[in-house]
Protein backbone atom coordinates (compact mmCIF):
# COMPACT_ATOMS: atom_id res chain seq x y z
CA UNK A 1 0.00 0.00 0.00
CA UNK A 2 2.79 2.29 1.04
CA UNK A 3 4.42 1.74 -2.78
CA UNK A 4 1.28 2.32 -4.37
CA UNK A 5 0.89 5.89 -2.58
CA UNK A 6 4.36 6.33 -3.61
CA UNK A 7 4.31 6.20 -7.01
CA UNK A 8 0.67 7.79 -7.29
CA UNK A 9 1.86 10.39 -5.39
CA UNK A 10 5.12 10.89 -7.93
CA UNK A 11 2.67 10.63 -10.62
CA UNK A 12 0.62 13.52 -9.55
CA UNK A 13 3.65 15.95 -8.54
CA UNK A 14 4.94 14.99 -12.04
CA UNK A 15 1.89 15.96 -13.30
CA UNK A 16 1.42 19.12 -11.45
CA UNK A 17 4.88 20.29 -11.91
CA UNK A 18 4.08 19.67 -16.02
CA UNK A 19 1.46 21.85 -15.50
CA UNK A 20 3.42 24.57 -13.37
CA UNK A 21 6.08 24.88 -16.06
CA UNK A 22 3.69 25.24 -19.13
CA UNK A 23 1.82 28.20 -16.79
CA UNK A 24 4.99 30.03 -17.10
CA UNK A 25 5.87 29.68 -20.31
CA UNK A 26 2.32 30.81 -21.28
CA UNK A 27 3.25 34.04 -19.48
CA UNK A 28 6.19 34.21 -20.16
CA UNK A 29 5.53 34.50 -24.12
CA UNK A 30 2.53 36.26 -23.31
CA UNK A 31 4.18 39.00 -21.65
CA UNK A 32 6.75 39.56 -24.46
CA UNK A 33 4.43 39.43 -26.93
CA UNK A 34 4.15 43.26 -28.18
CA UNK A 35 7.82 43.75 -28.11
CA UNK A 36 10.31 42.09 -30.95
CA UNK A 37 13.71 41.47 -28.57
CA UNK A 38 16.47 43.87 -29.41
CA UNK A 39 18.31 41.57 -31.53
CA UNK A 40 16.00 40.69 -33.54
CA UNK A 41 14.59 43.77 -34.17
CA UNK A 42 15.64 44.07 -37.65
CA UNK A 43 14.95 40.63 -38.69
CA UNK A 44 11.52 39.45 -37.45
CA UNK A 45 8.88 41.65 -37.76
CA UNK A 46 6.67 42.69 -34.98
CA UNK A 47 3.29 40.72 -36.98
CA UNK A 48 5.44 37.57 -37.31
CA UNK A 49 6.39 37.75 -33.68
CA UNK A 50 2.91 37.70 -32.03
CA UNK A 51 2.18 34.93 -34.72
CA UNK A 52 5.36 32.80 -33.01
CA UNK A 53 3.75 34.03 -29.55
CA UNK A 54 0.31 32.86 -30.90
CA UNK A 55 1.09 29.35 -32.21
CA UNK A 56 3.50 28.87 -28.57
CA UNK A 57 0.45 29.47 -26.64
CA UNK A 58 -1.63 27.59 -28.52
CA UNK A 59 0.47 24.67 -28.27
CA UNK A 60 0.92 24.96 -24.33
CA UNK A 61 -2.62 24.97 -24.19
CA UNK A 62 -2.89 22.02 -25.94
CA UNK A 63 -0.16 20.35 -24.08
CA UNK A 64 -1.30 21.33 -20.61
CA UNK A 65 -5.04 19.46 -22.08
CA UNK A 66 -2.72 16.71 -22.84
CA UNK A 67 -0.35 17.05 -19.53
CA UNK A 68 -3.85 16.78 -17.39
CA UNK A 69 -4.80 14.08 -19.17
CA UNK A 70 -1.58 12.14 -18.98
CA UNK A 71 -1.79 12.18 -15.45
CA UNK A 72 -5.57 11.21 -15.11
CA UNK A 73 -5.20 8.30 -17.45
CA UNK A 74 -1.63 7.12 -15.23
CA UNK A 75 -3.48 6.82 -12.27
CA UNK A 76 -6.48 5.46 -14.27
CA UNK A 77 -4.35 2.78 -15.40
CA UNK A 78 -2.97 1.22 -11.90
CA UNK A 79 -5.94 1.87 -10.07
CA UNK A 80 -8.38 0.45 -12.28
CA UNK A 81 -7.66 -0.10 -15.93
CA UNK A 82 -4.50 -2.40 -16.16
CA UNK A 83 -6.43 -5.06 -13.79
CA UNK A 84 -9.51 -5.59 -16.11
CA UNK A 85 -7.35 -5.82 -19.36
CA UNK A 86 -5.11 -8.07 -18.03
CA UNK A 87 -8.46 -10.24 -16.89
CA UNK A 88 -9.70 -9.92 -20.27
CA UNK A 89 -6.28 -11.12 -21.90
CA UNK A 90 -6.39 -13.99 -19.50
CA UNK A 91 -9.94 -15.45 -20.64
CA UNK A 92 -8.90 -15.64 -24.00
CA UNK A 93 -5.00 -16.53 -23.87
CA UNK A 94 -3.82 -19.31 -22.05
CA UNK A 95 -0.76 -18.54 -19.44
CA UNK A 96 2.85 -18.31 -21.16
CA UNK A 97 5.05 -16.12 -23.15
CA UNK A 98 2.02 -15.30 -25.52
CA UNK A 99 -0.50 -14.12 -22.72
CA UNK A 100 2.13 -11.62 -21.22
CA UNK A 101 2.98 -10.07 -24.83
CA UNK A 102 -0.94 -9.79 -25.29
CA UNK A 103 -1.32 -7.89 -22.35
CA UNK A 104 1.72 -5.46 -23.48
CA UNK A 105 -0.08 -5.12 -26.87
CA UNK A 106 -3.80 -4.84 -25.43
CA UNK A 107 -2.70 -1.81 -23.12
CA UNK A 108 -0.40 -0.35 -25.89
CA UNK A 109 -3.66 -0.38 -28.42
CA UNK A 110 -5.91 0.98 -25.58
CA UNK A 111 -3.61 3.69 -25.48
CA UNK A 112 -2.93 4.57 -28.34
CA UNK A 113 -6.89 4.94 -28.87
CA UNK A 114 -7.00 7.32 -25.98
CA UNK A 115 -4.28 9.62 -27.22
CA UNK A 116 -5.67 9.74 -30.96
CA UNK A 117 -7.86 12.40 -30.33
CA UNK A 118 -4.56 14.91 -29.39
CA UNK A 119 -2.85 13.85 -32.39
CA UNK A 120 -5.59 14.80 -34.68
CA UNK A 121 -5.68 18.14 -32.57
CA UNK A 122 -2.40 18.57 -32.83
CA UNK A 123 -2.12 17.66 -36.88
CA UNK A 124 -5.68 18.96 -38.39
CA UNK A 125 -6.60 21.81 -35.67
CA UNK A 126 -3.41 23.51 -34.64
CA UNK A 127 -1.00 22.77 -37.05
CA UNK A 128 -3.58 23.58 -39.91
CA UNK A 129 -4.59 27.03 -38.33
CA UNK A 130 -0.99 27.77 -38.31
CA UNK A 131 -0.20 26.82 -41.53
CA UNK A 132 1.97 23.91 -41.49
CA UNK A 133 0.20 20.75 -41.77
CA UNK A 134 -0.05 19.24 -45.45
CA UNK A 135 -0.89 16.18 -44.22
CA UNK A 136 -4.19 14.82 -46.22
CA UNK A 137 -6.77 12.87 -44.14
CA UNK A 138 -5.68 9.78 -46.45
CA UNK A 139 -1.88 10.20 -46.04
CA UNK A 140 -2.43 10.61 -41.90
CA UNK A 141 -4.20 7.05 -42.21
CA UNK A 142 -1.66 5.27 -44.55
CA UNK A 143 1.16 7.00 -41.91
CA UNK A 144 -0.65 5.44 -38.92
CA UNK A 145 -0.94 1.91 -40.62
CA UNK A 146 2.68 1.93 -41.51
CA UNK A 147 3.44 3.24 -38.14
CA UNK A 148 1.86 0.25 -36.09
CA UNK A 149 2.78 -2.00 -38.59
CA UNK A 150 6.56 -0.91 -37.99
CA UNK A 151 5.78 -1.09 -34.38
CA UNK A 152 4.27 -4.41 -34.03
CA UNK A 153 7.11 -5.93 -36.46
CA UNK A 154 9.54 -4.84 -34.11
CA UNK A 155 7.98 -4.66 -30.44
CA UNK A 156 6.40 -8.23 -30.75
CA UNK A 157 9.51 -10.61 -31.33
CA UNK A 158 11.12 -8.02 -28.79
CA UNK A 159 8.49 -8.81 -25.88
CA UNK A 160 8.54 -12.64 -26.75
CA UNK A 161 12.93 -12.42 -26.31
CA UNK A 162 12.34 -10.46 -23.27
CA UNK A 163 9.95 -12.60 -21.67
CA UNK A 164 11.77 -15.55 -22.88
CA UNK A 165 15.18 -14.39 -20.96
CA UNK A 166 13.47 -13.40 -17.88
CA UNK A 167 12.30 -17.10 -17.63
CA UNK A 168 14.89 -18.69 -18.72
CA UNK A 169 17.48 -16.77 -16.73
CA UNK A 170 15.37 -15.43 -13.45
CA UNK A 171 18.89 -14.12 -11.91
CA UNK A 172 21.22 -12.65 -14.97
CA UNK A 173 18.06 -12.06 -18.33
CA UNK A 174 18.37 -8.19 -17.33
CA UNK A 175 21.76 -8.19 -18.77
CA UNK A 176 21.42 -10.22 -21.20
CA UNK A 177 18.10 -8.03 -21.88
CA UNK A 178 19.86 -4.87 -22.06
CA UNK A 179 22.69 -5.73 -24.38
CA UNK A 180 19.94 -6.95 -26.89
CA UNK A 181 18.04 -4.15 -26.63
CA UNK A 182 21.53 -1.84 -27.38
CA UNK A 183 22.56 -4.00 -30.08
CA UNK A 184 18.57 -3.60 -31.96
CA UNK A 185 18.67 -0.13 -31.00
CA UNK A 186 22.16 0.13 -32.85
CA UNK A 187 21.04 -1.99 -35.92
CA UNK A 188 17.81 0.31 -36.71
CA UNK A 189 20.33 2.99 -36.61
CA UNK A 190 21.99 1.51 -39.78
CA UNK A 191 19.29 0.29 -41.52
CA UNK A 192 16.80 3.40 -40.75
CA UNK A 193 18.31 5.56 -43.58
CA UNK A 194 17.55 2.27 -46.24
CA UNK A 195 14.72 0.25 -45.26
CA UNK A 196 12.44 2.46 -42.64
CA UNK A 197 12.73 6.17 -43.95
CA UNK A 198 12.13 5.24 -47.16
CA UNK A 199 8.35 3.70 -45.96
CA UNK A 200 7.04 7.03 -44.70
CA UNK A 201 8.99 10.04 -47.15
CA UNK A 202 10.72 9.62 -50.82
CA UNK A 203 14.21 10.61 -50.65
CA UNK A 204 15.68 11.91 -53.92
CA UNK A 205 19.61 12.48 -54.81
CA UNK A 206 20.11 16.21 -55.09
CA UNK A 207 20.80 17.16 -58.40
CA UNK A 208 24.17 17.99 -59.94
CA UNK A 209 24.75 22.05 -59.96
CA UNK A 210 27.01 25.17 -57.57
CA UNK A 211 24.64 23.61 -54.20
CA UNK A 212 25.77 20.21 -54.81
CA UNK A 213 29.57 21.17 -55.04
CA UNK A 214 29.50 23.62 -52.66
CA UNK A 215 28.33 21.03 -50.56
CA UNK A 216 30.22 18.11 -51.58
CA UNK A 217 33.57 21.08 -50.99
CA UNK A 218 32.52 21.32 -47.57
CA UNK A 219 32.23 17.35 -46.59
CA UNK A 220 35.34 17.25 -47.84
CA UNK A 221 37.08 20.07 -45.70
CA UNK A 222 35.23 18.49 -42.95
CA UNK A 223 36.62 15.04 -43.30
CA UNK A 224 33.05 13.46 -43.54
CA UNK A 225 32.35 10.53 -46.22
CA UNK A 226 28.72 9.85 -46.99
CA UNK A 227 26.73 7.49 -48.92
CA UNK A 228 25.04 10.73 -50.56
CA UNK A 229 22.94 13.66 -50.72
CA UNK A 230 19.44 13.57 -50.69
CA UNK A 231 16.34 15.76 -50.82
CA UNK A 232 13.54 14.39 -48.65
CA UNK A 233 9.58 15.49 -49.65
CA UNK A 234 8.92 16.49 -45.87
CA UNK A 235 6.36 19.49 -47.99
CA UNK A 236 3.97 16.72 -48.17
CA UNK A 237 3.30 16.55 -44.94
CA UNK A 238 4.89 19.81 -43.35
CA UNK A 239 5.88 23.02 -43.81
CA UNK A 240 8.93 22.91 -41.06
CA UNK A 241 12.29 22.94 -42.50
CA UNK A 242 15.32 20.76 -41.30
CA UNK A 243 18.77 19.07 -42.15
CA UNK A 244 19.80 15.99 -40.37
CA UNK A 245 22.63 13.18 -41.07
CA UNK A 246 21.74 9.62 -40.03
CA UNK A 247 24.00 6.25 -40.65
CA UNK A 248 27.13 5.06 -39.35
CA UNK A 249 30.27 4.44 -41.25
CA UNK A 250 30.11 5.27 -45.13
CA UNK A 251 26.23 4.72 -44.89
CA UNK A 252 25.95 7.85 -43.57
CA UNK A 253 23.63 9.71 -45.49
CA UNK A 254 23.31 13.47 -45.21
CA UNK A 255 19.00 14.21 -45.70
CA UNK A 256 17.51 17.96 -46.39
CA UNK A 257 13.80 18.87 -45.96
CA UNK A 258 12.91 20.19 -49.42
CA UNK A 259 11.37 22.85 -47.55
CA UNK A 260 14.50 23.98 -45.69
CA UNK A 261 16.01 24.26 -49.49
CA UNK A 262 13.10 26.35 -50.46
CA UNK A 263 13.75 29.44 -47.94
CA UNK A 264 17.42 29.61 -47.29
CA UNK A 265 20.35 30.87 -49.23
CA UNK A 266 23.50 28.49 -50.16
CA UNK A 267 25.35 29.91 -47.52
CA UNK A 268 22.59 29.02 -44.90
CA UNK A 269 22.35 25.72 -46.10
CA UNK A 270 25.73 25.25 -46.04
CA UNK A 271 26.02 26.46 -41.76
CA UNK A 272 22.80 24.62 -41.50
CA UNK A 273 24.88 20.93 -42.97
CA UNK A 274 27.84 22.37 -41.10
CA UNK A 275 26.56 22.67 -38.13
CA UNK A 276 25.15 18.53 -38.13
CA UNK A 277 28.50 17.74 -39.19
CA UNK A 278 29.97 19.49 -36.27
CA UNK A 279 27.94 16.44 -34.42
CA UNK A 280 29.56 13.76 -36.26
CA UNK A 281 33.04 15.45 -35.57
CA UNK A 282 32.30 15.86 -31.87
CA UNK A 283 31.01 11.75 -31.85
CA UNK A 284 27.48 13.38 -30.44
CA UNK A 285 25.57 10.22 -31.76
CA UNK A 286 28.31 7.77 -30.05
CA UNK A 287 27.65 9.82 -27.04
CA UNK A 288 23.93 9.89 -27.14
CA UNK A 289 23.98 6.22 -27.52
CA UNK A 290 26.23 5.46 -24.32
CA UNK A 291 23.86 8.19 -22.46
CA UNK A 292 21.48 5.89 -23.55
CA UNK A 293 22.57 3.05 -22.72
CA UNK A 294 23.51 4.23 -19.29
CA UNK A 295 19.53 5.05 -18.70
CA UNK A 296 18.55 1.77 -19.56
CA UNK A 297 21.02 0.43 -17.37
CA UNK A 298 19.57 1.89 -14.62
CA UNK A 299 15.77 0.64 -15.78
CA UNK A 300 16.63 -2.52 -16.30
CA UNK A 301 18.11 -2.68 -12.68
CA UNK A 302 14.43 -1.64 -11.80
CA UNK A 303 12.81 -4.00 -13.82
CA UNK A 304 15.47 -7.11 -12.55
CA UNK A 305 13.87 -6.08 -8.79
CA UNK A 306 10.31 -5.71 -10.16
CA UNK A 307 10.15 -9.29 -11.76
CA UNK A 308 12.11 -10.64 -8.99
CA UNK A 309 9.38 -9.77 -5.96
CA UNK A 310 5.56 -9.50 -6.61
CA UNK A 311 5.68 -6.39 -4.21
CA UNK A 312 5.29 -3.90 -7.31
CA UNK A 313 2.38 -5.95 -8.43
CA UNK A 314 0.45 -6.78 -5.08
CA UNK A 315 0.86 -2.92 -3.95
CA UNK A 316 -1.70 -2.47 -6.66
CA UNK A 317 -3.58 -5.75 -6.62
CA UNK A 318 -2.99 -6.74 -9.71
CA UNK A 319 -1.43 -10.61 -10.69
CA UNK A 320 1.89 -10.98 -11.04
CA UNK A 321 2.28 -11.52 -14.79
CA UNK A 322 5.84 -10.44 -16.40
CA UNK A 323 3.35 -8.51 -19.01
CA UNK A 324 1.66 -6.40 -16.10
CA UNK A 325 5.23 -5.71 -13.88
CA UNK A 326 6.28 -4.18 -17.73
CA UNK A 327 3.53 -2.26 -17.58
CA UNK A 328 3.80 -1.16 -13.90
CA UNK A 329 7.22 -0.06 -14.44
CA UNK A 330 6.75 1.95 -17.93
CA UNK A 331 3.87 3.74 -15.88
CA UNK A 332 6.07 4.53 -12.34
CA UNK A 333 9.18 5.57 -14.47
CA UNK A 334 7.68 8.40 -15.92
CA UNK A 335 7.23 10.93 -13.20
CA UNK A 336 11.51 9.80 -13.12
CA UNK A 337 12.06 10.41 -17.00
CA UNK A 338 10.47 13.52 -16.39
CA UNK A 339 12.68 14.09 -13.64
CA UNK A 340 16.23 13.71 -15.25
CA UNK A 341 15.42 15.78 -18.51
CA UNK A 342 16.95 18.72 -17.16
CA UNK A 343 20.44 16.65 -17.02
CA UNK A 344 19.92 15.06 -20.46
CA UNK A 345 18.56 18.23 -21.99
CA UNK A 346 21.78 19.82 -20.20
CA UNK A 347 23.78 17.09 -22.26
CA UNK A 348 22.03 17.54 -25.42
CA UNK A 349 22.04 21.88 -25.11
CA UNK A 350 25.95 21.43 -25.15
CA UNK A 351 26.38 19.42 -27.65
CA UNK A 352 24.03 21.34 -29.59
CA UNK A 353 26.49 24.83 -28.82
CA UNK A 354 29.74 22.56 -29.70
CA UNK A 355 28.28 22.15 -33.34
CA UNK A 356 27.21 25.45 -33.76
CA UNK A 357 30.73 26.60 -32.52
CA UNK A 358 32.11 23.94 -35.32
CA UNK A 359 29.95 25.51 -38.20
CA UNK A 360 31.25 28.63 -37.09
CA UNK A 361 34.80 27.96 -37.89
CA UNK A 362 33.25 26.31 -41.04
CA UNK A 363 31.62 28.50 -42.41
CA UNK A 364 31.52 32.03 -40.69
CA UNK A 365 28.73 33.09 -37.68
CA UNK A 366 27.15 35.33 -40.16
CA UNK A 367 25.61 32.70 -41.95
CA UNK A 368 24.69 30.11 -39.07
CA UNK A 369 23.13 33.26 -37.12
CA UNK A 370 20.64 34.16 -40.41
CA UNK A 371 20.15 29.90 -40.69
CA UNK A 372 18.65 30.05 -37.06
CA UNK A 373 16.64 33.69 -37.14
CA UNK A 374 15.40 32.42 -40.58
CA UNK A 375 14.33 29.02 -39.10
CA UNK A 376 12.67 30.39 -36.07
CA UNK A 377 10.83 32.88 -37.79
CA UNK A 378 9.43 30.05 -40.04
CA UNK A 379 8.83 27.87 -37.70
CA UNK A 380 7.19 29.73 -35.59
CA UNK A 381 9.66 29.44 -32.56
CA UNK A 382 9.19 31.81 -29.82
CA UNK A 383 12.44 34.01 -29.11
CA UNK A 384 11.21 34.61 -25.67
CA UNK A 385 10.83 30.89 -23.62
CA UNK A 386 10.48 30.86 -19.94
CA UNK A 387 14.40 29.34 -18.72
CA UNK A 388 12.23 26.87 -16.74
CA UNK A 389 10.34 25.51 -18.70
CA UNK A 390 13.29 25.48 -21.82
CA UNK A 391 15.63 23.47 -19.02
CA UNK A 392 13.42 20.67 -18.71
CA UNK A 393 11.44 20.86 -22.32
CA UNK A 394 14.01 22.14 -24.70
CA UNK A 395 16.44 19.71 -26.00
CA UNK A 396 18.21 22.44 -28.37
CA UNK A 397 19.20 25.76 -26.73
CA UNK A 398 16.31 28.35 -27.33
CA UNK A 399 17.54 30.56 -30.53
CA UNK A 400 18.50 33.71 -28.73
CA UNK A 401 21.12 31.95 -26.39
CA UNK A 402 22.65 30.08 -29.40
CA UNK A 403 22.92 33.07 -31.68
CA UNK A 404 24.35 34.98 -28.49
CA UNK A 405 27.41 32.13 -28.33
CA UNK A 406 27.81 32.62 -31.96
CA UNK A 407 28.45 36.28 -31.45
CA UNK A 408 30.36 35.92 -28.18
Amino acid sequence: MVLALVIFTAIVLSGALDLYLERRQAHAVLAHRDRVPAPFAGQVSLADHQRAADYTLARTRLSMGQSGFDTALAILWLALLLGPVSKAVEAVVPPGLTRSVAIVLAAGAISYVLHLPFTLIRTFGLEARFGFNRTTPRLFLLDQVKGLGLQLALAVPLLYGFFALQRALPHYWWIFAWAGLMSVMIAMIVIYPTFIAPLFNKFTPMAEGPMKIAIEMLLKKCGFESKGLFIMDASKRSAHGNAYFTGFGKAKRIVFFDTLLEKHSGDEILSVLAHELGHYKFGHVYLRIVETAILAWVVFIILHWAFATSALAHAFGLPNDPGVILMVVTIALGPVSHLVSPITNFLSRRAEFQADAFAKSMVGGEPMIAALTKLSRDNLATLTPDRLYAMFNYSHPPVPERIAHLKG
